[in-house]
């Protein structure tokens, strides 16, 4: 039998609804996975209410606490982390983990401490194996996986790969979580901090490898009209995160889509003077967000009124969730393609749990040591074409061709 996953963070809001996906996929009682998490107690209650014929055993671990932690992954194929924010609290168990050739994933969005982490642990983890795979939630296998789906198409269909490509939200439902908003409020009061984290996190390629790291001009997006999906269109609030992966995976595949490729992400609002509105609020209510997080006393108002560490999206705002997401991608010879990307439940919390759990599944079970060896990888670079058909049959999602 293989060894388990470990979902480490279990009683955290998102690690619940993970381990509740992971309860009901094993109905057979052959997938092999603990949970894990500092606080008996929680641990305890969770493990009661997936009581049954393959009630899942569970270890204790503070995220602190390398001893522990080095125990979990002495037992583990994959560790599964939603232990954040992560700038506060990852780094022991990614140290860990590229010490020990573990494999990892996690939820994280937080572009700062990707990189602080690729920067201080890449060499140990491709010298033990362990493959470190961020971003395997809403943020951002959509965006990763749906641009090397559409690029994949264009290479079939047209013979090149697509020098530009846009991704548009065309619908969303969900919601924030406490973890979310703790996260954001993180990245934004280090940034206020630190001017040199504020050129970092302002760079499109910080993420990508020194030695092919492009140079080009990205189109950064406002209240403006977008010809190609004919509507008004305004900042996607998950961009910052979302293009940095992308740009990583081209790197690291070794740039097929070429040096000079342009990728944007944005919000459609309508085509009418009421789009055009909405694109404007939308636009200036998301930098007055971020000003608010980086300055102390707005923060800490803001924090009386969001979601706390815990709490988040109901059950029945999970189930009902979703996001519609369209890909527009140009060659340099001026043809089009067009790829579509649904996803059912809450983005961020019920398909953001599936999308985690298929992530962990496909790294033990499809993804080879000889094919993805060791070092940190994003979702599309390690196992784009094993993933999508895993998402497609088990988490909702549906990656379609225009």
């Amino acid at each position: 039998m293989n060894k388990p996953l470990i979902v480490f963070g279990a009683t955290s809001f998102v690690g619940q609804i993970l381990c509740r996906y992971l309860h009901e996929l094993n109905h057979d009682g052959s997938l092999n996975w603990l949970m894990a998490a500092r606080s008996e107690d929680k641990l305890k209650q969770l493990q009661q209410e997936l009581s049954g014929p393959h009630t899942p055993e569970y270890r204790l671990a503070d995220a602190a606490n390398e001893t522990q932690l080095r125990a979990l992954c002495d037992e583990a194929a994959v560790i599964i982390s939603t232990v954040g924010p992560y700038a506060l609290y990852g780094e022991p168990l990614v140290k860990v983990c590229a010490e020990t050739g573990t494999d990892y994933c996690d939820l994280t969005g937080e572009t700062q401490w990707i990189k602080r982490m690729i920067d201080r642990y890449e060499s140990q983890a491709q010298a033990s194996g362990a493959r470190i795979v961020h971003c395997c939630g809403f943020d951002s296998i959509p965006s990763d996986l749906g641009v090397w789906f559409l690029q994949q198409h264009a290479q079939e269909q047209l013979g090149s790969y697509c020098q530009q490509v846009k991704m548009r939200v065309r619908k969303f439902k969900g919601g924030f979580s406490g973890g979310t908003v703790a996260s954001m409020m993180n990245v934004a009061k280090e940034a206020a901090k630190d001017p040199a984290l504020r050129r970092e996190l302002s760079d499109p390629y910080a993420l990508c490898r020194a030695e092919n790291k492009p140079r080009v001009r990205q189109h950064k997006i406002g209240a403006e009209m977008d010809e190609d999906v004919s509507s008004w269109i305004a900042p996607f609030v998950m961009e910052a995160i979302n293009t940095r992966i992308v740009h990583r995976s081209n790197s690291l595949l070794g740039q097929p889509w070429g040096q000079d490729f342009l990728y944007d992400e944005a919000v459609m609002t309508g085509n009418d003077d009421k789009g055009k509105s909405r694109a404007k609020r939308t636009a200036l209510g998301q930098s007055m967000m971020m000003v608010g997080f980086a300055i102390p006393p707005t923060r800490w108002l803001m924090s009386r009124f969001l979601p706390k560490p815990g709490e988040g999206p109901s059950p029945e705002m999970q189930r009902t969730g979703f996001f519609d997401l369209v890909f527009v991608g140009h060659t340099a010879d001026n043809k089009t393609v067009r790829t579509t990307l649904y996803g059912e439940r809450d983005p961020g919390y019920g398909a953001t749990g599936r999308m985690l759990a298929q992530a962990a599944l496909c790294l033990r079970d499809d993804v080879s040591r000889e094919d993805k060896p060791g070092g940190f990888w994003t979702p599309a670079s390690a196992m784009a074409a094993q993933l999508i058909p895993r998402l497609e049959q088990h988490a909702g999602l549906s990656f379609k061709t225009e």
